[in-house]
């Protein structure tokens, strides 16, 4: 058993990297993404199961529903956490970081594009009711809310990790960030406009994705930084 601890050590070490961290979401992705195309009935009664829960629940809180509807058409909207991944970038190319300006911006934007073109590849319908509380457009899987605020929300601390930020500063972020990526997927739930796995799906991709662009930014994008900065 001893001789077996080094081995365990070194592969608990890389999962807690953030290329670890990306392939296990990656990998949950996937498998999730298989039985939500194929529509494993034990996941599918589950999915029906909580939102029906919620559902009854909205409807007989409208005060609450209201709330809801402010947090996720406003303070969790992915435009506005688009809005914020913009700011950043913008402080960075002002400092001179561009070329890390522009792999932030990129991987906003690849998440856009990964998470529309799940949805158009999948067309999972979202969850339909006689008495609505809101309403929500185009395909279900992923989650296009949970995604967003999951790579914003990443990407930012990702960031003021890179850069140094206090150590009060970093826990601060991080509970923001906790609460805004479970509260915007809790949102979407209660507003019956998405199925759970959705939204897992959404945190998962987003994880996955920030997780790999960190890493790969880390490993390769420090030589182009270095090479940008010494230019005249």
């Amino acid at each position: 058993m001893p001789s077996h601890t080094p081995a365990r050590r070194a592969r608990a070490h890389r999962l807690a990297t953030p290329s670890g961290a990306a392939t296990v979401c990656a990998s949950l992705a996937a498998v999730l993404l298989v039985l939500v195309v194929v529509r494993w009935s034990p996941l599918m009664a589950l999915d029906r199961s909580v939102a029906r829960a919620l559902h009854r629940r909205a409807v007989a809180e409208p005060g609450v529903v209201h709330a809801n509807r402010i947090l996720t058409d406003w303070v969790w909207d992915p435009w506005t956490m688009r809005a914020l991944v913009a700011v950043a970038v913008a402080v960075l190319w002002w400092r001179g970081a561009r070329l890390l300006a522009g792999w932030v911006a990129m991987t906003s934007v690849l998440s856009t594009v990964l998470q529309q073109g799940l949805k158009s590849a999948v067309g999972r319908p979202r969850p339909r009711w006689p008495d609505p509380v809101d309403t929500a457009h185009y395909a279900a899987f992923p989650s296009g809310h949970a995604l967003t605020a999951t790579v914003s929300c990443g990407l930012l601390l990702w960031l003021l990790h890179r850069y140094g930020a206090s150590r009060p500063v970093r826990r601060a972020a991080l509970a923001v960030a906790v609460v805004s990526v479970l509260g915007v997927g809790f949102t979407r739930l209660y507003l019956g406009v998405h199925w759970p796995s959705d939204v897992v799906g959404g945190w998962l991709l987003g994880a996955a994705l920030t997780g790999f662009s960190a890493a790969a930014f880390e490993r390769y994008g420090r030589h182009g930084e270095a090479t940008l900065s010494r230019r005249p």
